[in-house]
C-alpha cells in the first residue's frame, strides 16, 4: 500500500457541486410534469379523529386525489417499534389508528397539479375531532394516574433500563463527600438547512422509486414496503444530496406518503406522473423528532482524596408520542450518566416515557450530551466542594483499559481519556485551580464587575457503532476496471453522506488499497437498486464500519486483479465484534465494541449587566484513532461545537400542553456568525483502534458532548453560580444573579 492518501486532506468529492449549486437536493429534483402533495397535520396533541370531510377539497379544480387512513395498506411504521400510523383517522387497519397523539401526526394527503392547489385543498378538509386528555409531563405520564397513550404500555413507560453494580446503600457509609443534584436538559431542534422533501414515481421496472434525504436507504425501503404491503424489491430508495441530518432523518417523514401517493395514483388512474413534496420550515419543526428532554436525579459519593465510590441516578426521558429511537437513546444515557469514570457501586433506573409532546428521537450524541452534562456537573461540583483542581480530580478517576464500567465489563479497543484531557489542558494553558469558588469562597466578591472571565473543563466518551446485542455490519462493493493498469475504481456503498464527507473518505480508502489517485475513483452510493445495507449514518459509525467494508472489498478486488481477472469485482460485508444487551436485572453487558474520547476546555466572558455569555475560546481534543482526512475532522469538530453552542446558550425550544411555541427560526434561535465561539482550537489525537480501518475511530458526535457542562463550569468559575438546567440565556443568567424574576 502506498499510504499516501490516508492522513491527507483530500478535497471533498462533492465540494464543487455544493459550492456551485449543481448538486441536486430532493427539493431541486424537477421532472416538469410532477404532481404535488400536501399533508394535513393534526395540529392537536391528543384526539380521536371522528370524521373527515374531503368533499370541498376533492371538487377543487386541479385536485387529483385525497388519501386518508383507509387508503394505507398496513397503517403502521416505526424504526424500533411500529407504533405510529401513517395516516390517522377512521378506516385505519391499525388498532388505535384513529388517534392522533401529537400535533405532527398526519391525517390526510392531498395530490394536486400544483403546490398552491394542494395547499388550498388541504385547508378545505374538515376534520371532526374528539379531544382527549393531553399528557405533557413525563413524570405524570408514568405516575399511574395519566391516561394510557398506547395499548399494552403500562404507565406509558416505553422503555426501562437499570444497572446494579455493587451495593450503593452500603457504600454511602464509605463516602466522605456526597454531591446530590437534580438536572433538567431541554428539547433541541436539528435545524438542518434543507427541510424534508422528496419526489417519487413508478419506474420502467414497476418499482416505486423515492428520491429523498435520509440516513439509511435500506431501512427506508423496508419501512415503505411494510406500510404498502409490497415486497422490498418493489421499492427503490435513492438519496439525493442531503442538507444536514444529525439524527433527525433516521425516522420517516415524507417517504411513505410519497410512495403511497404513487401507488394509489397508478392503481386507480394508471397515472405514472411523479409526485413531489417540500415541507415548510414550520412543518419540519413540528413534523420530525427532537432531542430528548430528560430529568436526572443523581447522588455521587467520594473519598476524602476525591476517589469516586458510588453513584445513584434516576433518568426520566420524555419520548413524546411514539418510540422512534427512545429505547436506544436511553441505553446511551444509562452508559454515560456516570461519566467516563470508574465507580465501585452504581445504581441506575432509567425510563423513556410516552407523552403527547413532539416525538423525541435520534440527535447527534444520542443521549450522551444529556447524561454527560449531569456527570460533568457532578464532577465539577465535587472538585469545587473539595477545593481541588477539576483536572486533577478527573485524572484520579478516569476510566482506563483495566477499569470496570458500570455494566461490569472493561472497554475494548483502547482508552485515551487521560491523553485527550492532558492535551486539552496543555493546549489551553490550563491554570491549576485549588480552593472553593462562589458561596463557598469567603473571598469571592459580593459585587462582581460587569465583565467577568471564567474557564471550565469537561471530558466525555461514547460508543461508536450500533450496540447492546445488535450484530453490527456494513456492506460494500468495489470494482477495478482497466487492462494492464487499474484505470478506474468504482466504489458502491449505501452509506449516506449527510455533510460529513463520508463518500470522500470511502474513496480515499479504496484508492489507498488500489494504489491509484483519487481522480480514478468513482463512488456510486445510496441507491437500493445496486447497494446492500451499510447501516445508518449515525452512532459515529460509518468511517469505522463502511470503511472496513470498503477496505476489505478493495483488497478482495486487488487479489482478483493480480490473478488477471478483468474487471475485478468484489463485495464484502464487514461484521463488528459482537456485543450483548443489558442484563434486565443488573445491566451487566458488553455493550459496545468501540468508543470515542473527547475533552474540552472553554473560556467565557460573562456580562453581569445583561446576562450574555461570550465564549472566547474552545480547545477540543478528540481521539479519532487515525485521521483519514484531517481537514474533514477539523470541520466536524468546529461544526459539532457550533451546534453544541446553540444547545448550551441559545436554542430555547418551548412547548405548552403539547403545542409548540417556537415553530420557526424567528422564535427558535440558532447560532449565527456573531454568536459562535470566537476561537476554536481543534486537537487531533491519534490512538489507533485495533479494528478500525487504518486505525480510525468514529468521532462526529464527540465534540458535541462535553461542551455544555464545560460552558456551565466556566460560567460558575466567572460568577460563582451553578446552573443545573439550560440553555444559559441572558434571562436565566440574570435570574441566577438575582437581577430578574424568573419566567423560566
Amino acid at each position: 500500500m502506498s499510504n499516501q492518501l490516508i492522513g491527507t486532506s483530500i478535497k471533498r468529492i462533492d465540494a464543487r457541486g455544493k459550492v456551485t449549486g449543481e448538486a441536486i437536493y430532493p427539493g431541486d429534483r424537477n421532472f416538469g410534469d410532477e404532481l404535488w402533495l400536501k399533508i394535513l397535520f393534526a395540529r392537536r396533541p391528543h384526539a380521536r379523529v371522528v370524521k373527515i370531510n374531503t368533499k370541498a377539497a376533492e371538487t377543487l379544480p386541479g385536485v387529483l386525489g385525497i388519501l386518508t387512513a383507509k387508503d394505507v395498506p398496513v397503517n403502521q411504521y416505526g424504526l424500533q417499534v411500529p407504533d405510529q400510523p401513517v395516516l390517522c383517522g377512521p378506516g385505519s387497519n391499525k388498532k388505535g389508528g384513529d388517534i392522533v397523539r401529537f400535533i405532527g401526526d398526519h391525517v390526510a394527503v392531498v395530490i394536486a397539479e400544483t403546490e398552491e392547489i394542494a395547499t388550498k385543498a388541504r385547508d378545505l378538509i374538515r376534520v371532526e375531532y374528539e379531544d382527549l386528555p393531553v399528557v405533557y409531563n413525563a413524570e405524570y405520564a408514568m405516575s399511574g394516574q395519566a391516561p394510557q397513550l398506547h395499548p399494552n404500555v403500562a404507565k406509558n413507560i416505553a422503555a426501562y433500563q437499570r444497572i446494579r453494580k455493587g451495593d450503593t446503600d452500603a457504600a454511602w457509609n464509605e463516602c466522605n463527600i456526597i454531591i446530590e443534584g437534580t438536572y433538567q436538559t431541554p428539547f433541541q431542534e436539528h435545524a438542518y438547512l434543507q427541510p424534508e422533501a422528496g419526489t417519487a414515481y413508478m419506474d420502467a421496472e414497476g418499482r416505486i422509486t423515492v428520491h429523498c434525504a435520509g440516513q439509511w436507504t435500506w431501512e427506508d425501503q423496508q419501512q415503505i414496503a411494510h406500510a404498502l404491503d409490497l415486497p422490498p424489491d418493489k421499492i427503490r430508495v435513492i438519496y439525493d444530496a442531503i442538507g444536514g441530518a444529525f439524527g433527525g432523518r433516521e425516522d420517516m417523514s415524507v417517504q411513505i406518503v410519497l410512495a403511497l401517493a404513487v401507488l394509489r395514483m397508478y392503481q386507480r388512474h394508471g397515472n405514472r406522473r411523479p409526485v413531489k413534496i417540500i415541507w415548510t420550515r414550520e412543518e419540519s419543526m413540528i413534523g420530525h423528532c427532537k432531542r430528548h428532554p430528560m430529568l436526572f436525579r443523581t447522588k455521587w459519593g467520594a473519598k476524602r482524596d476525591g476517589k469516586l465510590v458510588a453513584a445513584e441516578v434516576e433518568i426520566i426521558a420524555d419520548g413524546g408520542a411514539y418510540m422512534y429511537t427512545s429505547n436506544k437513546v436511553l441505553g446511551n444515557a444509562v452508559m454515560c450518566c456516570t461519566g467516563p469514570y470508574e465507580f465501585s457501586h452504581v445504581k441506575v433506573d432509567a425510563y423513556a416515557v410516552y407523552t403527547n409532546n413532539l416525538v423525541s428521537g435520534a440527535f447527534r450524541g444520542f443521549g450522551a450530551p444529556q447524561a454527560h452534562f449531569v456527570a460533568e456537573m457532578q464532577m465539577n461540583k465535587l472538585a469545587e466542594k473539595m477545593g481541588k483542581d477539576p483536572v486533577e480530580v478527573r485524572l484520579k478517576n478516569l476510566l482506563t483499559v483495566d477499569s470496570t464500567l458500570s455494566v461490569g465489563t472493561t472497554i475494548p479497543g483502547g482508552v485515551s481519556l487521560e491523553k485527550v484531557l492532558r492535551e486539552a489542558a496543555w493546549q489551553s494553558n490550563w491554570r491549576s485551580r485549588v480552593g472553593p469558588r462562589g458561596e463557598n469562597d469567603p473571598d469571592f466578591p459580593d459585587e462582581l464587575p460587569r465583565l467577568v472571565k471564567g474557564s471550565g473543563v469537561a471530558v466525555a466518551f461514547k460508543n461508536i457503532g450500533f450496540s447492546l446485542g445488535y450484530q453490527e455490519n456494513s456492506w460494500a462493493g468495489v470494482e477495478f476496471h482497466g487492462e494492464s493498469d487499474i484505470e478506474q475504481v468504482i466504489v458502491k456503498i449505501a452509506g449516506a453522506d449527510v455533510g460529513q464527507g463520508h463518500h470522500t473518505v470511502m474513496a480515499q480508502i479504496a484508492a489507498e488499497v488500489a494504489g491509484v489517485g483519487m481522480d480514478k475513483v468513482k463512488v456510486e452510493a445510496s441507491d437500493t437498486a445496486f447497494t446492500e445495507s451499510s447501516g445508518s449514518a449515525s452512532a459515529s459509525r460509518l468511517t469505522f464500519m463502511a470503511g472496513n467494508a470498503v477496505k476489505e472489498a478493495a483488497q478482495f478486488a486487488l487479489k482478483k486483479w493480480r490473478s488477471e481477472e478483468r474487471p475485478a469485482i468484489a463485495e464484502a460485508t464487514w461484521l463488528a465484534p459482537k456485543t450483548t444487551p443489558f442484563d434486565p436485572q443488573t445491566g451487566h453487558s458488553l455493550p459496545n465494541f468501540a468508543y470515542g474520547y473527547v475533552a474540552q476546555v472553554v473560556e467565557v466572558l460573562v456580562d453581569t449587566e445583561t446576562g450574555s455569555i461570550t465564549v472566547q475560546r474552545v480547545v477540543c481534543a478528540d481521539d479519532v484513532g487515525k485521521a483519514i482526512n484531517p481537514e474533514q475532522i477539523i470541520g466536524q469538530i468546529e461544526g459539532g461545537i457550533v451546534q453544541a453552542h446553540g444547545y448550551a446558550l441559545l436554542e430555547d425550544f418551548r412547548m405548552d400542553k403539547g403545542q409548540v411555541l417556537t415553530p420557526n427560526f424567528t422564535t427558535y434561535l440558532i447560532p449565527g456568525v456573531y454568536d459562535i465561539p470566537k476561537q476554536i482550537v481543534p486537537i487531533i489525537v491519534e490512538d489507533p483502534h485495533p479494528q478500525g480501518p487504518f486505525g480510525a475511530r468514529g468521532m462526529a458526535e464527540m465534540p458535541m458532548i462535553p461542551y455544555t457542562p464545560a460552558v456551565a463550569a466556566a460560567v460558575f468559575d466567572a460568577i460563582g453560580i451553578w446552573f443545573d438546567e439550560f440553555p444559559l440565556t441572558p434571562e436565566r443568567v440574570l435570574r441566577g444573579l438575582g437581577k430578574v424574576r424568573s419566567r423560566l
